[in-house]
């Protein structure tokens, strides 16, 4: 299925945001990275210039609504994006119609409210680290493996509490085993990231909450989120969050209940997010017949919207460009390689 081109969907967007504005008496701006299967894209820091412009278009106001759906991403963004945010508003608010993941509920954790749609999703905090040293994958060497803070702190917890180890000596025996597959560095890494979303957790709950008098309360919700859910991609509902992290959620009436989730699925309808991108089918698409073997074959591709930043005023959006190279083998398998032409973010005004 072909890219359904912007301005199709962007009239009818823009006639929702305002709809949202004026059903919260806020300025709304949404920003949506892909979650597309085998096309996401995370939240990166090149978005806070571009809020800036939105911002400047919006001028003080009294709330924002911040539209989020987002599998997560760089851990420093939410603390820049926040206060960014909160220099233009006296309350923020987070609107969540779906999943707002790792890097993402970060964002929330910062926000006056966070309103969840009855199908939105946050998720625990705890990252999966990725540097130089890494242990690489033996399907792929080029690549390194991510590695998941949690999966080090269980191997720790199931040396000690399964196994038994609690000796000084036999801990030590037992790093040094994991030290051996995983680099020390790496491993280093995996702790100062863990104490950076703990620290950026507590700083953006301290935007709206009293860090002396609900400090306790402040200490669980980041434990929890960091370390108690013991899974990654743990799905906490809104009724989790309210009644077991005890965060600020409100529960939209009917009426916002309807805009917030017709505005998202005018998004996943230009961002293509409920088909899963599979190079295979996007080549036989453009080139159905393919007899010759080895002979290259490269097919253009309708160009994609990988992220949204939109508001009333303005729209950018992150394209990727992409062309599909496909070749048959000698044994008649079909293997394909995407090219990417061009990626970034491009400036669309507004419909009118």
């Amino acid at each position: 299925m072909n890219q359904p081109t912007d301005s199709t969907t962007q009239g009818l967007r823009k006639e929702t945001i305002r709809r949202l504005q004026v059903q919260r008496n806020s300025s709304v701006i949404a920003y949506l990275t892909s979650t597309r299967p085998n096309l996401e894209v995370s939240m990166a820091m090149d978005v806070i210039r571009l809020f800036y412009e939105h911002l400047q278009h919006i001028g003080s106001c009294d709330k924002i609504d911040l539209v989020l759906h987002s599998n997560g991403g760089d851990g420093t963004v939410p603390w820049r994006l926040v206060t960014l945010l909160r220099e233009y508003c006296k309350s923020l608010s987070v609107i969540v119609p779906h999943r707002a993941f790792s890097a993402a509920t970060l964002a929330a954790l910062g926000a006056d409210e966070i309103v969840m749609h009855p199908l939105a999703m946050l998720g625990p905090i705890d990252p999966t680290t990725t540097n130089p040293f890494n242990p690489r994958d033996p399907a792929n060497p080029q690549n390194m493996l991510p590695i998941s803070v949690e999966d080090v702190a269980a191997y720790t917890a199931l040396v000690k509490e399964d196994v038994g180890i609690t000796h000084e000596d036999e801990l030590v025996q037992a790093f040094n085993v994991l030290a051996q597959q995983v680099h020390p560095l790496a491993l280093g890494n995996v702790k100062r990231t863990t104490q950076q979303g703990r620290m950026l957790a507590k700083k953006l709950l301290g935007l709206h909450m009293d860090r002396t008098t609900d400090e306790h309360r402040i200490d669980k919700i980041v434990e929890s989120l960091s370390a108690r859910l013991y899974y990654h991609g743990h799905p906490i509902n809104r009724k989790e969050a309210k009644s077991d992290l005890e965060l600020h959620v409100v529960e939209p009436d009917q009426e916002i209940e309807t805009t917030i989730w017709d505005l998202y699925k005018q998004y996943e309808v230009a961002m293509q997010l409920s088909e899963p991108f599979v190079p295979y089918q996007e080549f036989l698409a453009g080139n159905p017949d393919i007899s010759q073997i080895n002979n290259v074959v490269v097919v253009s591709r309708d160009p994609v919207v990988l992220a949204y930043i939109e508001s009333e005023s303005l729209t950018h959006r992150y394209m990727l460009e992409y062309e599909i190279a496909g070749a048959r083998g000698p044994n008649l398998a079909v293997s394909t390689a995407m090219l990417k032409k061009h990626e970034g973010w491009e400036l669309e005004s507004p419909t009118v």
